[in-house]
């Protein structure tokens, strides 16, 4: 593992189901030589909480990926802008991040990330621990079935091409959003007449203690930019913001019982790959030229009303081109808040809460912000 201390305890998950066959090694020889690792009849997050007090302590043992503290946001976050991430962790694959869950106190709170294209982090940064699962989730297979798995890290526009690669249609519009699929899961992603849930046969989630579990769609409740769990008795799980897995392009866990999307089984039909080819390489050239990605943004910034379009309310107020800070409403595409030069996320903030406010003062309509914004203030003085 890649971290600033060397640790001498093991973390290990609390079963054996699912571990690869070099963990479940591990495991017996710990258990052999009498270490301190929880004995498998007791749960690994009661264990986590005993040998690790308040305070993270990940164990270079158990623990295959990289670590790092005071972590900043911007680098991981599409508007390049925000505060540090208390600790930051990025596993190698699904065995690794089980044993990262376990390693943390029952009461840590979680922040999942993806591409972070959806995600304002304040200036202040977030305590707890942050989960990237952009190149480490990042497995795409067919299976024999002929449904397409992918975990949570993969890109759309990698979907997309993989899918046409293999000879299916209705993948292309996945190129069209600047996400992983963890986060497209969450929120139903979609532009461009598709949705993600339209292709979703089932999912994969770990839950905080490590667990893997499939669920599907029958146990969710979507709509349009929106994804909730519904529970046993009914009741909805309610959106706590995008707090790439929980919801959105990240996600806020912060109780065990609590679960984020690591994969997906997805169906699409059978077509000519040549024909979807040509059909993404379209896409991406018309975003080229009515969305300004050669600044830092987040795309769209507020979801569509229903009959109508955020960036023609934005625009009709006049608000293209307004500016706060290094934070500006794109002249090209006025859904689009841009980082125009060293913008704070308060700048941001600030002026994503002036243009809701100007559009429903002079239109009557209020946006409802598809970005999620998170993490403390910036203290001054």
């Amino acid at each position: 593992m890649n971290v600033t201390e060397n640790r001498d305890r093991k973390g290990l998950p609390r079963t054996t189901k699912g571990l690869s066959p070099e963990l479940l090694r591990e495991r017996q020889k710990t258990e052999a030589v009498g270490s301190i690792a929880a004995p498998a009849s007791i749960d690994c997050r009661v264990a986590a909480t005993t040998r690790l007090s308040s305070v993270l302590r990940p164990l270079s043992s158990g623990l295959r990926g990289k670590l790092s503290f005071d972590e900043p946001m911007s680098r991981h976050t599409s508007w390049r802008a925000g505060g540090m991430a208390a600790r930051f962790y990025q596993p190698v694959d699904l065995d690794d991040l089980r044993v990262f869950l376990c390693s943390l106190p029952p009461d840590e709170p979680l922040l999942v990330v993806g591409l972070g294209s959806n995600l304002l982090v304040r200036d202040g940064g977030v305590g707890g621990s942050v989960l990237l699962l952009h190149g480490a989730l990042k497995e795409l297979a067919v299976q024999e079935d002929g449904l397409i798995y992918a975990q949570a890290g993969v890109p759309g526009a990698k979907l997309a091409r993989f899918a046409a690669l293999h000879g299916r249609s209705g993948a292309e519009f996945f190129a069209g959003i600047p996400g992983t699929l963890g986060g497209m899961l969450a929120m139903n992603a979609g532009c461009y007449g598709g949705e993600t849930w339209q292709h979703v046969v089932k999912v994969q989630v770990m839950t905080r203690s490590g667990e893997l579990i499939e669920r599907t769609p029958q146990e969710y409740e979507i709509g349009y930019r929106s994804v909730a769990r519904i529970q046993d008795r009914g009741l909805r799980i309610e959106d706590r913001g995008e707090l790439a897995g929980f919801s959105h392009s990240s996600f806020l866990a912060p109780h065990s019982s609590e679960e984020f999307f690591v994969g997906a089984w997805l169906s699409f039909e059978q077509g000519n790959g040549e024909t979807a080819r040509r059909q993404i390489k379209e896409l991406l050239a018309k975003r080229i030229v009515s969305q300004p990605l050669s600044l830092p943004n987040a795309g769209s910034v507020f979801r569509n009303p229903p009959g109508d379009h955020a960036a023609r309310l934005i625009e009709m107020c006049g608000l293209k081109g307004r500016r706060i800070g290094g934070a500006q409403v794109s002249d090209k595409h006025a859904n689009f808040i841009v980082n125009v030069g060293n913008a704070t996320a308060a700048n941001i903030e600030n002026l994503i809460i002036l243009v809701r406010e100007t559009v429903e003062k002079q239109t009557g309509v209020l946006l409802h912000p598809e970005v999620k914004i998170i993490g403390e203030y910036a203290k001054h003085g």
